[in-house]
């Protein structure tokens, strides 16, 4: 997703026909309760903004939840889209533009930093509200009462629950970001020279995290058209037969490019758990120091590291 885009929640999802029904059979939302919803309009038309101002005077009263409603201007709005949200509970029609609608006002609470603790609560005095409003609109039919209150509480119930899916997917969607520009951080492949690349490797190589490396290195290596690799795994704290299987991989890739790789970083120690796992190696160039790799690496291309003196004794000739 580019920056600044809001991400698609009927896709992220998956919200498509077949979900809506089974979550409008999971609520027990009949075909009853659209109707009885539906010839309940009234009722809300009467109601609404009884309703919303005793929503808000909750609201308006918890710290914690005013602090989101800054002056009367922005209340006046939001309880203007409140009624809005309202009536929208007695259409009777409960397809896919009702959910995608459903969704943007979850997102919009999500966006704005509203806890689910709040929201939750404001659902509860919600349908306090409605209750007490019912009773006095089916006022000696007590039974009419409950069955439309059941209806309202299965669709406001199945609001909720899209409400928190928004809650859940912007979570996740944002931990994924962060995962991967953690990852993005982890392999930062190093233009040592013209066609000559570094990567560091440091930390613990899990499968997920190999992967990554395995991608950023091939990506790079057909970008910037390098012949040469080096991998130094100085940092890697542990060298076993899992580590050492996810670095060949990624060699032997390199090398289907048409590029050289260089192993670096080697100690005496990683040498000899090597030898004990009887890892095959031998077809990478492996060397102990880095600066031994760049040495080797500039000499594939054809350049060379000169010494001072040398450049010196020429200079002096």
């Amino acid at each position: 997703m580019q920056p600044g885009m809001q991400p698609d929640y009927m896709e992220i999802l998956k919200l498509d026909e077949g979900e809506l029904k089974r979550r409008l059979a999971f609520f027990e939302l009949s075909d009853d309760d659209f109707q009885r919803l539906a010839t309940l309009k009234s009722f809300a038309e009467r109601w609404t903004h009884e309703i919303t101002d005793g929503l808000y005077e909750l609201i308006m009263a918890q710290p914690e939840s005013r602090a989101f409603f800054p002056d009367q201007a922005t209340l006046a709005r939001v309880k203007k889209l409140q009624n809005t949200y309202f009536l929208g509970l007695f259409t009777g029609n409960y397809d896919l533009n009702y959910v995608r609608d459903r969704l943007r006002v979850g997102a919009a609470h999500e966006r704005i930093g509203m806890p689910p603790k709040l929201y939750l609560g404001a659902y509860r005095r919600y349908l306090a509200l409605i209750h007490s409003r019912l009773l006095e609109y089916f006022k000696g039919n007590a039974a009419e009462a409950a069955k439309a209150l059941e209806s309202i509480r299965k669709i406001i119930f199945f609001d909720m629950a899209l409400a928190i899916d928004t809650y859940i997917a912007a979570y996740l969607e944002t931990m994924t970001r962060h995962q991967a520009a953690i990852r993005e951080l982890s392999t930062p492949v190093i233009k040592v020279h013209d066609r000559i690349l570094l990567l560091p490797i440091v930390g613990t190589v899990d499968t997920q995290r190999a992967q990554q490396i395995m991608e950023t290195v091939l990506v790079q290596v057909v970008d910037q058209q390098a012949r040469v690799m080096i991998l130094d795994i100085a940092g890697v704290p542990v060298v076993d037969t899992r580590v050492a299987d996810h670095i060949l991989k990624t060699t032997a890739a390199v090398q289907l490019l048409g590029a050289q790789s260089i192993l670096t970083g080697i100690s005496a120690s990683v040498a000899r758990t090597v030898i004990q796992l009887g890892v095959e190696i031998t077809r990478v160039h492996t060397r102990s120091k880095l600066s031994e790799g760049i040495e080797l690496a500039l000499s594939i291309v054809g350049k060379k590291i000169g010494s001072k003196t040398a450049r010196a004794g020429s200079e002096e000739a």
